[in-house]
């Protein structure tokens, strides 16, 4: 393996500098090209999905398919433009001089994918790189083996290895993808295996893009619509099984309207799930034995429906389940849960939860909520739902943010995706897409007619140059 990744990557280094993809009919063609094999793929794409995932061909298409092919369209709608040179301003010390920046592709990229939207987060990247006009090696995860598999496929099947190549493989084959030299790492996963990228980027400098994740919080303040706020948090938690970036990982609601909201949540997920989400045709499986494993460790013996204040100091063992908590290893399903009784210490509240419990925090006062985010990692997202959001947005951070809703701000490609902090580094989705992949080149030309003498030794014209920079 480790042969094959060397010698592609020395294919594609000669193909990058041979100029054969920086010519805009290239990119929009390779780009249709990719857009074509997805139409093909799609049926098997989808079959994939649902035996790794248990994931609906409409969630499917939803949530992976339908987002790449956007994408697609919006580059090859906008691609011209955002690759023309953009003119600037020159200041009078270097008239006559003209100044613009233009765009050139960072050169061979690398692109490493997660499980959960295994389909969307290895080619919604590819397509930026495809319209930078970048080269690209690919590796898909390991953890979606059917999905990984078709992928494979698809990209062998629609492009040249020294243009765009795929890996499968575990971590030792990560490893050995970051031992070599790229012009630019693409990366969506844990902040923990951001940090070994990021390590592994540094030995050569090589500029990477880390989407990455964290605890996001949802807020439901007293002013907030409830029923609204209930239906679209059901959703949001149930997408994926919870098993989303930007999924909302845990409650912090007004002590107010805490019964009436939980109340609502529960109403809410029997309406999209059914009484029984484990028959529910799109409710989605836990990835592996060890994810789930992981998931029935922060479930209380406790079963007691009650709140506590952020403020409080429960053990672990006195968080209480309000509602779910059931689970089958035989099918890795986890049924949608709410913890109450929470301890902020507790180990559901340390670390992503990446799965459908909801640890609930009651709170009396908005300040109190700003403290307990702000003193924490910088989230992904963060979701308010009430009348004071712009109060709430002004004191914290967070990658990005939806006021009243959930996830959504993942749907427009003309605002960028990305975190912040822990939650990651750089951005993508659109024109961000095509920036990431690109480097913006400051030229400065200047004619040769005339060569002012200000500038040059002794600076017998100092005075003037002086009050001219």
């Amino acid at each position: 393996m480790q042969n094959y990744i060397s010698t592609t990557h020395s294919k594609q280094q000669a193909y990058f500098r041979s100029g054969a993809t920086l010519a805009l009919p290239f990119r929009k063609q390779m780009l249709r090209k990719l857009s074509d094999a997805m139409h093909q793929y799609e049926k098997p794409l989808a079959e994939a999905l649902w035996t790794d995932l248990h994931k609906s061909y409409e969630e499917a298409y939803l949530t992976e398919l339908s987002i790449v092919y956007g994408e697609i369209r919006n580059h090859l709608k906008h691609m011209r433009r955002w690759a023309r040179p953009e003119r600037k301003c020159s200041p009078i010390a270097i008239m006559p001089a003209t100044s613009k920046v233009i765009k050139e592709p960072l050169g061979n990229t690398l692109i490493i994918a997660p499980w959960n939207y295994p389909v969307q987060l290895l080619l919604n990247p590819l397509v930026g790189a495809i319209s930078a006009g970048c080269t690209a090696m690919l590796k898909p995860s390991p953890y979606v083996p059917n999905v990984s598999r078709v992928l494979t496929e698809m990209i062998r099947a629609t492009f040249p290895e020294e243009y765009i190549a795929i890996v499968e493989g575990n971590r030792q084959v990560n490893q050995m993808l970051l031992a070599e030299r790229w012009d630019l790492i693409f990366f969506t996963g844990s902040p923990s295996l951001g940090k070994m990228v990021m390590e592994a980027a540094s030995k050569h400098l090589t500029p990477v893009v880390l989407e990455l994740g964290g605890k996001s919080p949802c807020i439901i303040d007293k002013s907030a619509d409830l029923k609204v706020a209930a239906k679209r948090v059901a959703w949001g938690k149930a997408l994926n099984a919870g098993q989303t970036c930007i999924a909302p990982d845990y409650l912090m609601i007004h002590e107010d309207v805490k019964d009436k909201f939980l109340k609502l949540l529960v109403k809410e997920w029997k309406h999209l799930l059914t009484k029984d989400p484990q028959k529910a045709k799109h409710f989605v499986r836990i990835v592996s034995d060890k994810a789930l494993e992981r998931l029935i460790s922060y479930l209380p013996i406790s079963n007691s429906p009650s709140g506590r204040p952020i403020g409080g100091t429960p053990s672990h063992s006195e968080a209480s389940i309000y509602y779910g908590g059931h689970y089958d290893r035989a099918e890795r399903y986890m049924s949608p849960t709410i913890l109450t009784d929470v301890s902020p210490d507790a180990p559901v509240m340390q670390e992503e939860i990446f799965g459908p419990i909801f640890p609930v925090l009651t709170f009396k006062e908005i300040d109190e909520v700003i403290t307990f985010v702000t003193d924490r990692e910088k989230p992904l997202a963060l979701y308010y739902f009430g009348t004071n959001g712009d109060y709430v947005l002004r004191h914290t951070s967070s990658g990005g943010a939806c006021v009243n809703d959930v996830i959504m701000h993942i749907v427009n490609h003309d605002v960028p995706f990305g975190g912040v902090g822990n939650s990651g580094m750089g951005s993508y989705h659109g024109k961000d897409s095509f920036l990431a992949f690109s480097h913006r080149r400051s030229v400065v030309s200047t004619p040769t007619f005339i060569d002012m003498p200000f500038r040059y030794m002794p600076y017998k014209l100092f005075k003037l140059i002086k009050k001219m920079v």
